[in-house]
């Protein structure tokens, strides 16, 4: 039951415009609410994100009246509280306010001003066996929850059935290798009875065709389910090595699936292993970082230091100095010849061997040398065009181009990119929260064809020791010339990257809020040049 608060040390509401404030509630263990003037009007909202629980007083909040997170970009309506931007799933409450002699009080709920969180109404009506309307989403990655809860926020009422041979409800995947976290208690964004209040049907198995003339799919176990709209969310496959040993010996993991850490996580048991990341991106860098302190942890890379693909030589050169002070050790420049048996029992891998000759011994090994649009299924199919890498094209509001009714979203949807730089040319993002906003956009046009699909930016972060943000894309236009202010060694520092005077990516360590007002200023347009920034101008 909603009650009065009253804000401690605020006198009245005479914020001035744009301008935000963290305020304790009276009476209340931890509360807090964060006033925010819009538009000349000051109003209360949930104080934390509702991703990972960052203070949104440190974030940024815009002329327009968005409020972005400071730490993975989530985005808020500061009128509504309703989320604009993933990874957030959650809503912001808003609080009533009222100025009384000479003390501001608030009215509100206990519960929602503690947890700062108001989740999405999903709630719908059971269906009978038949519906007019039925959408089908083939998956169960972030762009499916994406999809399934937007569907309902906009008053979808048609079925919904999701398929997906995960085993288990939407994760947060980015904690596998974060934190190799395995409890599904803790990964699953939502339970089951958030679904089946909102009549979103979950079958576990694996679509094996799609007939796009008589609009419907059948799974591996032989069902058929009919559709309207298809949604394809089937994410990325973990590719292999195609190289002696790697085929048959035991103790080689990928990792994508809460199945796959439990396997590496039991396999390190006691710790003090000696394990071999095969790849020297993001996967493989995290998982090094989050074993390191207990064993023997070696990297090896085909470039010439870690993450250099994304971030560059100078950048990766400096976090790659970071990493070796944590105890990760590198083979960066080299190629795998082949993986041996182990001495003691010839079915596990014993041990690495590169190109030069070197032999490394392991335990285990893990591989994070990628993932391919996992599209096999319509491999064969003459009613849908795969891309050469496997994605499917689509156009802005993610539907498939050349078919109707079909949408395609996450690591296998090649969609036009407007960020800067884009100019609508098609990439390929294998981006968490990418992968959520896509499935909010298919939805909206599902519900509201006719309506405009909003472009955004590009956010990712990664767990290197510190927390890595990144903002944009350089797919589309690369970059010829980076900006660098502090110093990656350190884990502190902010770098541009630049084609000619156009910013079009940035990454940050310890310099919040940088990126998330670097992600607002390019998505409304205003991000500085590159020889501003070079002259001294600060995005913060």
């Amino acid at each position: 039951m909603a009650q009065e608060y009253k804000l401690k040390g605020v006198s009245s509401l005479d914020l001035s415009p744009g301008s935000k404030q963290e305020v304790e509630v009276e009476g209340i263990e931890d509360g807090k609410v964060l006033l925010v003037n819009t538009g000349g009007k000051t109003q209360a909202l949930g104080s934390k994100c509702t991703h990972y629980g960052a203070p949104l007083a440190k974030g940024v909040l815009t002329s327009d009246g968005r409020i972005t997170c400071p730490w993975h970009g989530a985005c808020f309506n500061a009128k509504t509280g309703d989320i604009e931007d993933a990874p957030a799933l959650d809503h912001l409450p808003v609080f009533q306010v009222a100025e009384r002699d000479g003390a501001v009080y608030l009215t509100g709920e206990e519960s929602a001003i503690k947890s700062s969180k108001r989740q999405p109404d999903v709630k719908c009506a059971e269906f009978g066996s038949v519906q007019e309307d039925h959408v089908v989403v083939v998956g169960g990655g972030s762009g499916t929850l994406g999809v399934v809860e937007s569907l309902r926020e906009n008053g979808y009422k048609g079925g919904i059935t999701v398929i997906s041979n995960e085993g288990y409800y939407p994760i947060d995947r980015t904690k596998l290798s974060k934190a190799l976290m395995t409890d599904l208690s803790k990964l699953q964004w939502r339970n089951k009875d958030f679904y089946e209040g909102g009549s979103i049907k979950f079958v576990q198995g694996e679509v094996n065709n799609v007939d796009f003339s008589g609009r419907f799919v059948t799974t591996s176990e032989g069902e058929k389910i009919d559709y309207t709209k298809l949604v394809l969310a089937t994410g990325g496959t973990p590719r292999r090595l195609p190289l002696e040993g790697f085929k048959n010996l035991d103790n080689i993991f990928t990792l994508r699936s809460v199945h796959d850490t439990k396997k590496i996580v039991d396999q390190i048991g006691e710790k003090g292993k000696k394990i071999v990341v095969v790849g020297s991106s993001f996967i493989g860098i995290e998982l090094a970082v989050a074993t390191a302190g207990d064993n023997d942890v070696t990297v090896i890379g085909m470039e010439n230091v870690p993450l250099e693909r994304v971030l560059g030589e100078k950048v990766g050169s400096g976090l790659q100095k970071a990493l070796e002070g944590k105890g990760v050790k590198f083979y960066m420049g080299a190629s795998v010849d082949k993986a041996e048996p182990s001495a003691s029992d010839a079915s596990k891998v014993g041990s690495v061997s590169l190109k030069d000759g070197t032999k490394l011994e392991a335990d285990l090994v893990v591989l994070g040398v990628g993932v391919a649009p996992a599209t096999q299924f319509l491999k064969n199919n003459s009613g849908i065009k795969l891309e050469d890498d496997g994605s499917i094209k689509t156009n802005n509001d993610y539907s498939v181009q050349g078919l109707k009714n079909v949408y395609a979203i996450g690591d296998i949807a090649t969609f036009p990119y407007h960020g800067p730089g884009g100019e609508g040319k098609h990439v390929r993002i294998e981006h968490w929260n990418v992968a959520q906003k896509a499935g909010r956009i298919a939805a909206n046009h599902i519900v509201n064809p006719g309506g405009k699909t909003e472009h955004f930016i590009p956010i990712f972060w990664s767990a290197l020791g510190a927390q890595l943000r990144y903002c944009g894309n350089t797919m589309a236009s690369g970059w010829d010339d980076l900006v660098l202010e502090g110093s990656p060694a350190e884990n502190k520092f902010v770098a541009y990257y630049c084609k000619g005077e156009t910013v079009v990516a940035m990454a940050s360590m310890g310099r919040d809020p940088a990126m998330a007002q670097s992600a607002e200023l390019m998505r409304v347009n205003k991000m500085p040049t590159k020889t501003e920034l070079q002259e001294g101008i600060s995005v913060v």
